[in-house]
């Protein structure tokens, strides 16, 4: 299922014409996320590959997220993921609260690049088992001159806040 992020309203990005994400859910407890983002690479700073590792605070560079919440309660998943092949992944019990690293989540990234596009395929294995999830799907794209911009399928009111239940826009069953 194709999903196109929207720009935060208060965020400008000269880099970036659009970003895509394809969501499946291949199984119960898995996922699997393609974004796309398009326009003029060169002009976007994206961190070099390196080895699949997890890494706090992705989210302050070019880096692409997915939030997962179970149907029925508060809780929820956070996951990043960097070009570089680095992926962050926490749980929450409710918004923002009761943060907990997730350490050895099933994560693995596949990075493309060309002069107009950047592809990162993310699958995700060992997700709960619920019959459906409200994911929120974003993108933080930090330009070369330092700007960073924020990409979601929705944005509540306000500055970006990727955790707010209103950015938990897509449901998967």
């Amino acid at each position: 299922m194709r999903q196109i992020l929207k720009l935060h309203p208060d965020s400008h990005c000269d880099a970036v014409r659009g970003v895509a994400v394809e969501a499946a859910r291949i199984d119960k407890t898995s996922l699997r996320l393609r974004y796309r983002a398009s326009g003029v690479m060169k002009d976007l700073r994206i961190p070099p590959p390196g080895r699949p590792a997890r890494t706090d605070a992705l989210w302050q560079h070019t880096c692409f997220e997915a939030f997962l919440r179970p149907h029925a309660g508060d809780a929820y998943l956070e996951f990043n993921f960097a070009p570089s092949t680095e992926w962050a992944a926490y749980s929450f019990a409710s918004y923002r609260s009761e943060m907990r690293v997730i350490a050895d989540a099933g994560v693995s990234i596949d990075v493309e690049m060309t002069d107009e596009a950047l592809e990162l395929v993310a699958l995700l294995e060992g997700l709960p088992a619920d019959a459906g999830w409200r994911v929120g799907l974003s993108a933080v794209m930090e330009e070369t001159n330092g700007r960073r911009s924020y990409w979601a399928l929705a944005h509540p009111p306000g500055r970006p806040d990727f955790h707010h239940g209103d950015c938990f826009a897509l449901e998967l069953g």
